[in-house]
């Protein structure tokens, strides 16, 4: 906030000097041509009225220059006296720089009039003839192209001075590309540098998930082999006694073929004995049992 109103002061600084400067420039366009013949007795004028008027305008574009940067620079004030006071004097500066255009457009007119009254007075010296009017067309032929070449110099140094201005502002401009430039680059870095940061943590979490899957499926085929060898050794268990089973009961029924056979000889008290309990050889490796 204090870099902007040393701003402002700054610019009201120059805005009071080019005020002056101009009012100068438009005073002596407004007195020019009242004597044709200058104060140093040769009948040149020290500057000329194109130079003059183009010294005005150089300082009513100074002037609508720092309108412009005051403008800007109001809003910008730490305080709304400050924004309010400013506010005021460039509306004040508004009416001065109307009122200076004013003034050098009717300063150009009274030039004008200056020069054809000037003028006349000079035709009617050299009408009347005598050596003052020989002297005066002498100095006014000799001063004619001391005039032409004083006014192509400063044509040529305005324009020189157009030119560097342009250059000046190219030169800005191109600074504030490059600028821009710059900012979109370090925008685009940053922005690379936390993509690649993400990136990094995407990878990481890919080699992860990877090994986690790897981990899993050998979980399942480890699993899956177990279940299988247990279903195997079930399913070999149970067909084990089944083949026992099959056994013992073909043994039994052969044991009671034969006993059937011999107790058609034997008398029939001895037939059988309903207490007699079968026999059975099985042998004690083969007993059946019956493993789940």
């Amino acid at each position: 906030m204090d870099e902007v109103v040393i701003e402002v002061e700054k610019t009201k600084r120059e805005w009071e000097s080019a005020y002056e400067k101009t009012i100068e420039h438009i005073m002596a366009i407004q007195e020019y041509g009242k004597s044709r013949r200058g104060d140093d007795g040769d009948g040149v004028e020290k500057i000329s009225l194109q130079r003059l008027n183009g010294l005005a305008q150089d300082g009513l574009s100074l002037l609508n220059s720092l309108q412009f940067n005051l403008d800007l620079l109001a809003p910008q004030l730490p305080s709304d006296d400050q924004v309010q006071s400013t506010q005021s004097l460039l509306e004040t500066w508004k009416n001065q720089y109307h009122s200076l255009r004013v003034n050098l457009r009717s300063a150009n007119l009274q030039a004008k009039d200056n020069m054809r009254k000037s003028a006349q007075e000079e035709r009617e010296l050299l009408l009347g003839g005598g050596t003052e009017s020989t002297v005066l067309r002498r100095k006014r032929q000799a001063n004619a192209g001391v005039t032409s070449d004083a006014e192509s110099i400063t044509e040529s140094l305005r324009r020189s001075r157009q030119l560097m201005v342009q250059e000046v502002e190219r030169s800005t401009n191109t600074l504030v590309a490059f600028d821009e430039s710059t900012g979109v680059l370090k925008k685009a870095e940053s922005e690379y540098k936390g993509h690649k940061s993400l990136l990094s943590r995407t990878r990481n979490l890919l080699s992860t998930m990877q090994r986690q899957d790897v981990i899993d499926r050998s979980i399942l085929i480890i699993g899956f082999s177990l279940f299988a060898f247990a279903v195997l050794y079930v399913v070999s268990k149970r067909i084990g006694i089944l083949k026992l089973q099959r056994m013992a009961t073909a043994a039994i029924k052969a044991q009671l073929a034969g006993k059937a056979a011999n107790n058609d000889g034997m008398p029939l008290g001895q037939q059988f004995d309903a207490n007699a309990v079968p026999n059975v050889n099985i042998p004690l490796q083969q007993r059946p049992h019956d493993e789940l």
